[in-house]
């Protein structure tokens, strides 16, 4: 900031010394006005050019041209031009050069003041602040993500109208998995910008992931909302696409994920969805067009991808009776604390079971919320009669408190844990994952 007003302070020098100039020029032109006036012979032409006319018009009257009362009138008439022109010609006495000297300092102070008062109400000098907490902490030897939260944090407490602070919070929050606080900062963003597509879709999205990738009747508003705005917007046209692949309806998701596609501007995003389509069309045994195909030039993805959790499910036998084989089945990896969304899910039926399956960052949910992030996770596997992913009573669960997530290539510590379902969901309280 200091160099900020250092370099307002060099702006002003020129101003000010446009301002002094006059001051500096005064006496020079107070003598060629003088001179000027001194060398005006305009009222002895008037005066002179005054008597040869009423020299003519008494040599009129005497030759008997005009009459007395012409005359009369004439003569008027000349004295009252006379007096017009010497009229305009009157002038105050010249003032002394140094006459009015205090006034210019006090105007240049004047200005000075009025630019620095108007570049703190209406200048970018909380952006400026922002920047540099910013780039100060890029810098640091210790920066990380933690820290840079804490100086945005500190600086939303500064400056809690800014909307730059908040669009500059709201990532970090998502990235690190406290969606409450993304949310809210998200919330705050809308409020100082407005209603914007863009916003309202991340916040859709956001609320989206939050439930298990479940269109809520909240989800649906926002939805709406930004689709009447913008019936283009890629982030809620792509969760669209979700939604309809989560639940079978893949030739809806292939035409969500392709309107996406067209309005992206990412590779790596518009990549993802031409995965997506290419695994929906291979659902619906459908060949891959070339429009659709993956970039052949990406890297092969790994069947696991980096570090993860094997898990072996079993149906216990005293509940087999009461679900179908075609329920649906979703193990779910989450975070200890319970302040992340899901970690990593995958979907199957019981009558696949039992089964083992691995849970790793192939499997995450959003970008937000990845197993890697995490040592420990715990393991939650329900059994949905209903295929909601919602979880409600009648579900059928079983568990496992904490388990380490290893790496893809340790066979030991990598060996499947074994989840149970072994109980049943009786109250809503209990259905809450």
């Amino acid at each position: 900031m200091t160099l900020l007003w250092l370099a307002l302070a060099v702006l002003l020098l020129p101003a000010l010394w446009l301002l002094a100039l006059p001051l500096r020029r005064a006496s020079a032109f107070a003598t060629a006005q003088r001179d000027y006036e001194e060398s005006d012979r305009s009222a002895e032409q008037n005066l002179a050019i005054y008597r040869r006319r009423r020299a003519s018009l008494e040599a009129a009257r005497e030759r008997g041209e005009i009459d007395d009362a012409r005359f009369d009138e004439d003569l008027l008439e000349l004295e009252r031009s006379l007096l017009e022109d010497t009229a305009t010609q009157a002038r105050r006495p010249l003032k002394p050069a140094g006459a009015g000297r205090l006034m210019v300092p006090i105007t240049m102070l004047a200005v000075t003041v009025a630019a620095f008062a108007w570049y703190s109400q209406q200048g970018a000098t909380g952006d400026l602040a922002l920047y540099a907490v910013q780039q100060e902490v890029r810098q640091a030897p210790n920066g990380s993500p933690a820290m840079m939260i804490n100086r945005l944090e500190e600086e939303a407490n500064r400056q809690p109208d800014n909307p730059n602070v908040w669009a500059s919070l709201f990532p970090l929050y998502r990235d690190g998995g406290r969606l409450p606080r993304a949310e809210a900062a998200l919330e705050r963003l809308i409020t100082l910008e407005g209603r914007q597509p863009s916003l309202l879709a991340q916040l859709a999205q956001i609320r989206f992931f939050d439930a298990n990738r479940t269109l809520t009747p909240e989800v649906q508003d926002l939805v709406d909302e930004t689709l009447d705005k913008d019936p283009r917007e890629p982030t809620i046209l792509g969760m669209l696409g979700i939604e309809a692949f989560d639940h079978g309806r893949y030739e809806a998701a292939i035409d969500y994920w392709r309107r996406a596609v067209a309005g992206l501007n990412t590779p790596d995003a518009a990549e993802s969805l031409r995965q997506g389509i290419a695994v929906a069309k291979a659902r619906l045994g459908q060949a891959v067009s070339d429009q659709d195909a993956p970039d052949q030039d990406a890297p092969d993805q790994p069947a696991a991808e980096g570090p993860g959790i094997s898990v072996r499910v079993r149906l216990d036998p005293r509940l087999a009776e009461r679900v179908d084989a075609g329920a649906s089945v979703f193990v779910v990896a989450r975070d200890i604390d319970g302040e992340k969304p899901p970690l990593a899910i995958v979907r199957t039926t019981v009558g696949e079971l039992p089964l083992t399956v691995r849970l790793d960052d192939g499997a995450a949910m959003s970008p937000m919320a990845k197993l890697s992030q995490v040592q420990q996770a715990r393991l939650v596997v329900r059994v949905s009669p209903s295929g909601q992913a919602v979880p409600q009573p009648g579900d059928l669960v079983g568990e496992h408190p904490a388990v380490p997530v290893t790496a893809s290539g340790d066979e030991e510590a990598g060996a499947p844990v074994e989840v149970a379902i072994d109980r049943i969901v009786t109250t809503s309280s209990e259905a809450d994952d």
